[in-house]
């Protein structure tokens, strides 16, 4: 495939690199990782094969394969050959079709799937692009305008489609699902009260590191120096400006804020669909609820997975 325009941020990305932490490597992948295994499953691929992850605005790719694809995730104008399609389901492409993203409707993020692999190299066990740190992906970077992307078994599925509750909805204003942070005793009652009750909003210096919020300011207590420790995604901090930082998926793998909160495994994937502006609230519940929460959103995975089985033909 070939990139005639590249769009603000597309990359390529699968479920990260798992157990590289300890190395000081984020596990990185797609931001949403829910969404990209959606697409995938739709085509009979292993939930984590590696797709483009678009982000806000999308490329135009003409491919040079027969081949079927699946849009997941943000949803998109989209035109295949100037002809308006559909995101959540297969879209069969022959050999010299044109494919567009146009205006943004929802969400932040949405990832191209293909009945096929991309020929390229795999960096701690995955071909996930870290922006920041420069490595994986196609060379490290985002897709530019120009590139071109061997893709090797290239192949069509049957037509499919998401339905009912496998379709992702997104808000510009969720309700984000924490427990209770390592370091939640360093904030009075008055102070945790508030980061439960207030509005925050998204700022643009949000990126995949960290997501950073508008809002007013939490005081700590008089606790001592915190000593620095782990991090991984969904982690919120409390910065000296007391205004908190959510880590994200490529976001440093320690650090030495207090950690009021952490976002549940099962909401993460919503922390990829947030834009600039965008307004959130936190909800705590209980580990327990956490487990019960992230085995439902597990179930639809596993419950698609049998419904669309891999397909050779």
């Amino acid at each position: 495939m070939r990139i005639i325009r590249a769009g603000l941020q597309t990359s390529v990305q699968d479920l990260g690199r798992s157990g590289s932490m300890r190395y000081g490597v984020p596990r990185g992948g797609a931001a949403d990782p829910v969404a990209m295994q959606l697409a995938n499953l739709l085509l009979g691929n292993p939930p984590g094969n590696p797709v483009l992850e678009v982000t806000l605005d999308g490329p135009s790719i003409e491919f040079q394969c027969d081949i079927s694809i699946a849009i997941v995730g943000a949803q998109f104008d989209l035109a295949l050959n100037g002809e308006p399609v559909e995101c959540d389901r297969v879209l069969q492409i022959e050999s010299g079709d044109r494919l567009t993203f146009g205006r943004l409707l929802s969400g932040a993020r949405a990832y191209i799937a293909l009945a096929g692999q991309m020929k390229l190299p795999a960096i701690f066990g995955s071909h996930s692009t870290s922006i920041i740190a420069g490595f994986g992906g196609l060379c490290g970077r985002a897709i530019e305008k120009g590139d071109a992307i061997e893709i090797l078994e290239a192949r069509t599925v049957d037509h499919r489609r998401l339905e009912g509750e496998y379709r992702l909805r997104y808000t510009r204003h969720p309700q984000l699902r924490v427990v209770t942070g390592a370091e939640e005793n360093h904030f009075g009652r008055e102070a945790i009260d508030h980061f439960y009750s207030q509005t925050y909003q998204v700022t643009a210096q949000s990126n995949r590191m960290g997501i950073r919020l508008a809002g007013d300011a939490l005081r700590r207590g008089n606790q001592s120096q915190v000593v620095s420790s782990g991090l991984c995604p969904g982690t919120v901090q409390i910065p000296p400006d007391g205004r908190p930082i959510i880590s994200f998926i490529e976001g440093q793998t320690i650090g030495g804020y207090p950690r009021i909160a952490h976002v549940i495994s099962a909401d993460l994937h919503l922390l990829g669909q947030l834009q600039a502006n965008d307004r959130l609230d936190f909800t705590p519940v209980s580990v327990a609820q956490a487990h019960k929460i992230l085995e439902v959103k597990s179930g639809l995975l596993e419950r698609l997975m049998a419904e669309f089985p891999g397909n050779d033909n």
